[in-house]
């Protein structure tokens, strides 16, 4: 059987992420939503996504085939009530469809959507959380590391602490992976969550952190730095300063001192020397967000919420965000004072006004950054960023 994720309504609710990328290719906890469901499931998956994202990967193959919601976070019980779905069933909690074994399925995801909305479901008793609105993505992760934890070390044994990092807690709930280099002078508390090193991470000098934490593979904590859980650094980034509840998806930097707290930066994203973002209203009020899907700002129903930053953004040093302040892809933000709460995608400026960023610029900068981590983009991928990019409105 083939397994297939695909993105549902949420998908709209969880711009500017998935301007970029499907749902299941969330980080959200250790893993994205995919590896999740692929170590779960033992098998590799394919993609069901919006047209100009579609050619990236592999969609529904035509033989037996089972759609899992890649909104969904994935457990074993979960997993195995999917496994046992027999042709023509549709597996649904709550008026969600959570998956489906089917054949013959429309080819466009939003007429697949409807397909599959059966009130004949069969309904899953089992616990369900997933990703419904951006903030989701860091008001979950304190679960979803804890979960993921369990799931990636269950049965084995991380390599040993090194001599001159400091561990408080049950040494089982700190797991490093070979390769992982942990310096001299490190503190970690382990007594408030689990930690994970992953697979050549570099934790460096005088750093402390607070779980629960995910460090994912080849990512670095520079020297001196402060990390509260829940947060997640991703594969390949480059943390400093403060952080508190923050989510990296991957190969994205904020190498220098500042605050982040209750935030989610995309992938190939730098921030400058003292980038800072408030995450608390100086009133105590409920911070609203930007909505992509319905063009207004709404209610997150949070205390704290900060930044939101789509793939390829970058900012200079001393930038200042707002509560709340969502930045769409391939921006550049710079200059003092605050900008606005909502940056369109391709924007080029700061507090004073900003302008659309040239495409080719646009472009040419994330070459570079991509090109200092040995990846280059692919043809597929500058059509799409072409695609959002002739969308941009003035």
């Amino acid at each position: 059987m083939n397994y297939v994720l695909f993105d549902s309504s949420a998908r709209a609710a969880l711009l500017p992420f998935t301007h970029t990328r499907p749902v299941a290719d969330i980080r959200c906890g250790i893993l994205s939503m995919r590896e999740r469901w692929e170590w779960l499931l033992g098998a590799p998956t394919g993609t069901f996504t919006e047209d100009y994202i579609q050619p990236q990967f592999s969609g529904p193959a035509d033989e037996d085939t089972c759609y899992i919601n890649g909104a969904i976070f994935g457990n074993k019980e979960l997993a195995t009530a999917i496994t046992s779905l027999q042709s023509g069933q549709v597996l649904g909690k709550a008026g969600i469809v959570l998956a489906a074994r089917i054949s013959d399925a429309p080819d466009n995801i939003n007429l697949f959507n409807d397909y599959v909305t059966q009130p004949e479901a069969i309904h899953y008793d089992g616990f369900v959380y997933g990703l419904n609105n951006i903030w989701d993505i860091f008001t979950h992760n304190d679960r979803a590391i804890r979960d993921d934890f369990d799931l990636l070390t269950d049965g084995r044994t991380g390599a040993a602490i090194p001599d001159g990092v400091v561990v408080a807690g049950h040494p089982r709930h700190l797991f490093i992976e070979e390769g992982a280099h942990i310096y001299p002078g490190c503190i970690i508390n382990a007594t408030t969550g689990p930690v994970y090193i992953g697979k050549q991470a570099e934790v460096l000098e005088g750093t402390m952190m607070r779980g629960p934490i995910a460090l994912c593979d080849h990512s670095v904590v520079k020297m001196g730095a402060k990390l509260y859980g829940a947060t997640t650094i991703g594969p390949g980034c480059k943390v400093g300063g403060e952080l508190n509840n923050v989510v990296f998806f991957a190969n994205s930097n904020k190498s220098h001192d500042g605050y982040l707290g209750n935030s989610v930066i995309g992938e190939w994203c730098n921030l400058g020397a003292d980038t800072n973002c408030s995450n608390l209203k100086n009133n105590y009020d409920v911070v609203k967000v930007w909505s992509e899907e319905l063009n207004t700002e709404i209610s997150s129903g949070l205390i704290f919420c900060g930044l939101h930053m789509g793939d390829h953004s970058k900012c200079g040093i001393n930038t200042m965000f707002n509560t709340g302040t969502v930045v769409g892809v391939a921006c550049n933000i710079y200059g003092g004072g605050f900008p606005s709460k909502h940056i369109p995608s391709f924007s080029w400026g700061g507090s004073d006004g900003f302008i659309i960023h040239r495409f080719d610029k646009a472009m040419e900068t994330a070459g570079k950054m991509m090109g200092r981590r040995d990846k280059a983009l692919t043809p597929q991928e500058i059509a799409m960023y072409q695609h959002l990019f002739n969308l941009r409105k003035p």
